[in-house]
């Protein structure tokens, strides 16, 4: 009862509901990604690195460091999953908990790391996994200025909702780079597809 009021009044259901009004639909209204099962997400994403959360201080002290892909994905089994932004609903509520709760699960299953990305800063990426209490179990990445969800075509005018250009809400297990599984949500607000139990019993 209430994930469905949650839908309800999520600003993304607004988003789709003046898309359906529209008649914006199908594939007009998901943006089907390039990315897909058997991409190398590194060579689909090329020159493209991340920024690990961290605070101010830290940034200013790590030069204001980034993360090539090839270091957070090349000979490794990476869960990683997007979403349309920090300290949004569905996000904190659901989503990163979802990973979060069962992170024994994952690391039994021989993953190496966790990650969660979002187009944001690191900084508020940090502050909000502090919130969570959840920087011990997932790693969370600022896509800042939405390279890695362009180059995959996961990108996602959220201007509706006051959110700008952010992305879909997906998850993807990748194993030395390359896509194992793939799943993307049809809108922003829904859950249905990428929380943490699904791909778990993916791998």
């Amino acid at each position: 009862m209430a994930s469905a009021i949650l839908k309800r009044t999520s600003p993304f259901c607004l988003l789709k509901s003046m898309a359906d009004s529209l008649g914006i639909i199908g594939g007009s209204w998901r943006s089907y990604a390039k990315v897909a099962v058997g991409t190398d997400i590194v060579s689909a994403a090329p020159g493209v690195s991340l920024q690990k959360s961290r605070t101010w201080d830290e940034g200013v002290s790590s030069k204001f460091s980034t993360t090539p892909l090839k270091d957070i994905f090349k000979g490794k089994k990476v869960v990683i999953f997007g979403l349309p932004g920090a300290y949004t609903g569905v996000c904190s509520q659901q989503h990163v908990p979802s990973y979060k709760n069962i992170i024994d699960k994952f690391k039994a299953k021989g993953i190496d790391s966790v990650i969660c990305v979002a187009v944001n800063d690191p900084y508020t990426m940090n502050a909000w996994a502090e919130k969570l209490q959840a920087k011990d179990a997932i790693e969370f990445y600022g896509d800042f200025d939405g390279s890695l969800h362009k180059s995959l075509e996961l990108n996602k005018d959220l201007s509706v909702a006051l959110l700008g250009h952010r992305s879909e809400r997906w998850s993807a297990y990748v194993e030395d780079g390359m896509v194992k599984v793939l799943n993307v949500e049809e809108a922003p607000s829904d859950f249905k597809v990428s929380g943490g139990e699904v791909i778990l019993g993916q791998i």
